[in-house]
């Protein structure tokens, strides 16, 4: 169960679930980038005076791994990521392109240029860590367990998190409001597909269905929608006549099949075929050429860089770029959109039904290679453009001394435009998480995709790599159809590992064993997916499929089912046979022959009444969710016959669960597959829960919440970090009741609680409302004991301006060298000084002005400087330094503790031993008493079942395997010791074994009485967590302080020493309790309490005065103070001194009548004596 001390743990599990991030940054570096500049098209300028054309491409882009500025010109020193973490720099290499320039297609000038310093993630290819194994890493002061997967900027770590997107290259049939209210004429029904290109950028295609019974394409360009008629694409893409396209649209329909079993055509796809086509005519485009030159015409003006081109090569050039731009053959995109209109005919007459586009079935994900790959693209295009620019406006001023056939000039213009941008722009948008884009790059938001990977603890450090989010643009609706847990996820996504709150359902974490695919194949080579998709049309043929050839119509559903490979229609199948070649592909998947890939989704649809639309989908596309599962149709030989499954499939797969038997199958659908152990369904942090299937489902909740808020063992190299803040325990246990999952991906190395031993007794009535007592002695003896690590960096280069950027230094000024005894004379503090609130603690002395500042701490506690790090890149001076504070937190009285079933409490009392109950037979004393109304409502049994196994674990002296669903796994005849087997049983019996009772209760004796407690009370080890939410950094307080300057009213905020407000509604309450002086104090006395003079003749305060009394001299008699003058008042307005008044009021109501006053409005106020009033 646990690693054994001085073995090397082994790190492979752990690595799986970080892989995804990796293995996509290393596409990028190995073909991606290369990808990208091969796609990027060259920009062409041309000379009118001397009639030259030159032609700037890009080629062969190299990004370095990460190193040192240069020591010599020989050696570079590789730059390693703690150096980044502390000197607060980014871990970046070096990006070159080769920028090509051609004159008249003569021999091409290549000029390397750095386009500047690119984020690398670590554990990359690039990254300088990659392949050190846990001892290396430990000599490079990183993580023994160190899985990278993140980027660090300016020292701080940051991570591309996962973002759900419509399946790539699957036509989605989908209804929405917003299509009708594209134009007059079109209903809320379409077709959407999401083209992805080989370098990663995307387009999205919809084909609208018309009132008419028509369907218009559309598509994206210059960030504009053009809606194009269906039929000029369809001409314009190949030669063929109307006949061919009409036999093509209406092959889904038969007569003889009219009624029957998937039927999706109907009558009517022959009248809207008859619709299409007479929409070509009345435009009177009749072939080919025709609708070339139509869609030319149009698109010209668009199309700048075609300006000179003829109309036909324009339209080449749209239906390239814009329409279906995963294929590269014509003839493919007619076939697929003839498949999509067929889909779009079966929607509109309900002959099946729309694609969700919330169900899993049709997402994938977005991963960070992918994301920086469509980034860089467009700012490399960019680049180019704004170079382009520059040359052009070069050449329109037609000024004597430009040449452009001289390629010195050029490239000085070039220049202007400077290439390290490119490089900035991705490091901005991986610190930030905002895209900066005019296309949008067909990514449905701007904003949100990075996040920092906090170290709070390492199960909060590993969610942010297994999280998956549903969209920003979701986050802020109030709608739930998006939120809802979704049958389809099951084994993909976790039911239990989401937030409650605003991101309920919306950030959803991979479960355990979820992975996502890669262009990289299991032996780490990146797949040729020319070769795989040859390989597949060759095994369907063989299988009886027939392949689509121009000129032969293809039979549809039901007679034959399409085959789709990666969006592209390769053939049909005749629906007899489908079962069978499905089952023979699986086969041939399972057996890890080569030909077909490991993770390639088998989506087969099959025939239904008015289901989702019938054919068979294959996808071997990358950024899809995969999971294991056992193949069991399939006879065992000698191997587990795991295959990977995705979403699509899954729905239409029958998998047997291990403890549902055939799970309410009829024969006639064996179960063909087999899910490997119930956990799998669930996420990391979600398996760390014991027994969690006897506790009630939104405690196994609030329990992955809190395991990511636990103060834990944060970090093996604290002392080669600068983190701003972490939270440290001090005296971490590793569990007594484990799940299994603990050893497998090592969360030992992070141990995140105490093993206490608690006992359940309503005590002393401290412990109510979920309250619980805390024995001080056991927090005196270390228990729950932490620290709060906080980093200053000065930086002293920022601070100043370029001139006196020397003359500041680190040091204490010569003429106070005895004030400030906790700065050393280097200007620094001293390690393991206690440092007072507002006393300083590092001085810097300017040797222009030879004067000396200090930096004071803030806060309100007394902090210890833990170490101090100098930057010594500039010897001579030090400019840079981090002082690291450690604030000593020990549990007190309101700090939050939580078991690991969701039952978080705060301490009340620290219950001196001696009072604290004890037990009869061990005389032990509980380090903690909890309430036992905190378990009848909640149902968190497994807390019960852990307290008793982990008494019988410690009696014995080894770990309890707590893995949920053990019952389900255990085969028939594989009994444990006991009669009926059940889990209470066995651990009842292990006590007993012990002579301790079988239930876990003990006689307890009272601590104040010394006699014995009326009833046994529960008593046991249970592992609790200590979170991160303190007192200490809660409570505010005050009595006077700080107050706003205009209002003169006590400010907020607790930093600033602010107060509470006391609100409308809280002045409400006091009014309906009668409170009457209790409120003017609050409202009055206690806020801006004024005392204002008022004349009480004009009824003004705004117009009074002080009159200075002169000074007359004044006879000393001996002894005597001197006497006050009278304090004298006049009026402006009534220029006399007479019936002024002095009245208590809010200062905020003068400044009311100043603000009234600016406003032409006179407030007067009346007089009247009190007791006047009484009588």
């Amino acid at each position: 169960m646990v690693a054994k001390p001085g073995s090397v743990p082994d790190f492979g599990h752990l690595r799986e679930l970080f892989k995804h991030h990796i293995d996509s940054f290393d596409h990028m570096v190995d073909a991606g980038l290369e990808t990208v500049v091969r796609h990027i098209k060259a920009v062409e300028v041309f000379d009118d005076l001397t009639s030259t054309k030159l032609r700037i491409s890009l080629e062969n882009p190299v990004l370095y791994p990460p190193q040192k500025e240069r020591i010599s010109r020989t050696m570079r020193e590789a730059l390693l990521p703690f150096e980044c973490r502390q000197a607060k720099i980014s871990y970046t290499g070096k990006l070159t392109v080769d920028v090509c320039f051609q004159y008249n297609d003569g021999p091409v000038i290549r000029e390397t240029i750095n386009f500047g310093q690119f984020p690398i993630m670590l554990q990359s290819k690039l990254c300088n860590l990659r392949g050190a194994d846990p001892k290396k890493l430990v000599s490079y002061k990183e993580e023994a367990s160190e899985m990278g997967g993140y980027f660090i900027l300016n020292g701080l770590e940051r991570v591309i998190r996962l973002l759900i997107m419509p399946k790539r290259n699957y036509p989605m049939s989908m209804v929405r409001n917003s299509f009708s209210e594209r134009r007059e004429g079109y209903t809320d029904k379409a077709v959407v597909i999401r083209c992805v290109r080989a370098d990663q950028s995307s387009l999205s295609i919809r084909l609208y269905y018309l009132r008419n019974g028509s369907a218009r394409l559309g598509f994206w360009l210059r960030g504009r929608e053009y809606l194009l008629p269906v039929g000029i694409v369809l001409k314009a893409l190949i030669r063929t006549s109307d006949r061919e396209i009409y036999v093509k649209l209406t092959s889904c329909y038969n007569e003889k099949y009219a009624k029957g079993k998937g039927a999706v055509g109907t009558q009517l796809v022959g009248e809207r075929a008859k619709i299409i086509l007479d929409e070509l005519r009345d435009l009177s485009l009749f072939t080919q050429d025709q609708c070339l030159e139509y869609i030319g015409e149009h698109f010209q003006p668009i199309m700048p860089e075609l300006k000179q081109a003829s109309y036909p090569i324009v339209a080449e050039a749209v239906l390239k770029d814009c329409i279906l731009v995963h294929l590269d053959e014509n003839f493919d995109k007619f076939n697929l959109l003839i498949f999509m209109l067929q889909k779009l005919f079966s929607l509109v007459d309900q002959t099946s039904v729309l694609d969700n586009p919330d169900s899993l079935q049709n997402q994938e994900v977005l991963l960070p290679g992918h994301l920086i790959t469509l980034y860089i693209k467009e700012k490399l295009e960019d680049w180019l453009q704004k170079g382009r620019r520059l040359l052009m406006d070069e050449i329109d001023k037609k000024s004597k001394n430009f040449n452009i056939s001289d390629i010195v000039q050029i490239k000085k213009i070039m220049d202007k435009n400077s290439s390290k941008q490119v490089s900035s722009a991705v490091e901005n948008m991986l610190k930030t998480g905002r895209l900066i884009t005019q296309t949008g790059l067909d990514l449905q938001q701007r904003a949100g995709y990075t996040v920092q990977a906090e170290r709070l603890n390492f199960l909060r450090f590993i969610s942010h790599f297994r999280s998956v989010h549903r969209g920003a643009s979701f986050a802020g609706l109030r709608t739930t159809t998006v939120r809802k847990l979704l049958p389809e996820s099951w084994g993909f996504l976790c039911p239990v590992h989401t937030p409650d709150g605003e991101p309920c359902g919306l950030l959803n974490h991979l479960t355990r064993t979820c992975r996502i695919t890669s262009f990289f194949d299991s032996q780490g080579k990146i797949k040729d997916y020319f070769k795989i998709k040859k390989s597949i049309e060759d095994i369907l043929k063989e299988v009886g499929m027939t392949p689509s050839v121009p000129n032969t119509p293809l039979p549809g559903p039901p007679e034959a089912l399409t085959v789709l490979l990666d969006g592209c229609v390769v053939g049909c199948i005749a629906s007899s046979e489908v079962e069978k070649v499905v089952a023979y592909i699986r086969a041939l998947k399972v057996s890890s022959a080569s030909v077909i890939p490991v993770d390639m989704e088998v989506g087969y649809v099959p025939l239904s009444m008015g289901g989702a639309y019938p054919g068979l989908y294959l996808f071997t596309s990358p950024a899809r969710f995969v999971r294991p599962v056992k193949n069991i149709s399939i006879p065992p030989n000698g191997s587990e016959n795991i295959e990977f499954i995705g979403p699509f499939e899954q729905v239409f797969m029958e998998i047997r669960c291990l403890d549902g038997g055939d799970g309410g199958r009829k024969s006639s659908f064996p179960a063909t597959h087999e899910e490997i152990h119930p956990t799998e369904m669930l996420s990391v942090v979600a398996n760390l829960t014991p027994w969690s299937d006897h506790n009630q489902s939104p405690r196994n909740m609030y329990q992955c919440q809190m395991a990511k808020q636990t103060m834990a063992f944060s970090s093996q190299t604290i002392q080669h970090r600068a983190d701003q803040k972490l939270y440290h325990l001090q005296t971490p246990q590793t569990p007594i009741v484990r799940t299994s999952t603990y050893s497998k991906y090592n969360i030992d190395e992070f141990p995140t609680g105490t093993n206490a031993i608690v006992a359940v007794l309503a005590y002393t009535g401290y412990d109510m409302e979920d309250a619980m007592i805390l024995n001080k002695s056991s927090v005196e003896r270390g228990m729950f004991h932490g620290q709060i690590y906080q980093t200053e960096t000065i930086d002293l280069t920022e601070q100043s301006k370029k001139s006196d950027q020397s003359s500041r230094t680190f040091r204490k000024s010569n003429v106070e060298k005895s004030s400030y005894p906790s700065i050393d004379s280097d200007g620094l503090p001293h390690v393991g000084q206690m440092i007072q609130p507002d006393e300083p603690y590092c001085s810097i002395y300017n040797e222009v002005t030879s004067s000396t500042r200090t930096y004071k701490r803030k806060g309100s506690e007394a902090v210890y400087v833990d170490y101090v790090a100098v930057d010594v890149k500039n010897t001579k001076h030090i400019q840079k330094v981090n002082i690291r504070f450690r604030h000593p937190r020990n549990p007190v009285i309101g700090d939050k503790f939580s078991s690991r079933h969701g039952q978080k409490g705060v301490c009340s009392q620290l219950w001196p031993d001696v009072d604290m109950p004890f037990s009869g037979n061990t005389g032990m004393r509980p380090d903690l008493i909890i309430n036992p109304h905190a378990f009848p409502s909640r149902m968190t049994i497994a807390m019960l079942l852990e307290s008793v196994a982990a008494k019988g674990g410690s009696l014995r002296g080894e770990f309890v395997d707590a893995t949920p669903f053990r019952s389900s796994v255990k085969k028939d005849g594989e009994g444990s010791d006991s009669k009926s087997g059940s889990l209470v049983d066995d651990l009842g019996l292990m006590l007993k074994e012990k002579g301790f009772n079988y239930h876990g209760l003990e006689v307890l004796y009272s601590g104040v009485y010394g006699t014995e407690l009326t009833c046994e009370i529960f008593i046991g080890p249970v592992y609790y967590q200590r979170l991160r939410h303190m007192v200490s950094d809660k409570f505010q307080v005050r009595s006077t302080g700080t107050i706003d300057q205009v209002t003169r009213q006590p400010i907020k905020g607790r930093k600033r020493g602010g107060g509470i407000r006391f609100g409308e509604m809280e002045r409400d309450s006091l009014l309906a309790h009668g409170a009457a002086y209790l409120l003017h104090d609050r409202l009055h006395t206690c806020s801006d309490y004024h005392i204002a003079d008022v004349c009480s003749l004009c009824g003004s305060m705004l117009t009074t005065t002080f009159i200075q009394p002169q000074k007359r001299p004044v006879r000393q008699i001996g002894g005597l103070p001197p006497g006050r003058a009278a304090k004298k008042v006049t009026c402006h307005a009534c220029q006399t001194s007479k019936g002024m008044e002095t009245v208590a009021m809010p200062y905020v109501f003068r400044y009311l009548a100043a603000e009234l006053a600016a406003m032409n409005i006179k407030m007067t106020l009346k007089l009247t004596d009190g007791a006047e009033v009484g009588a």
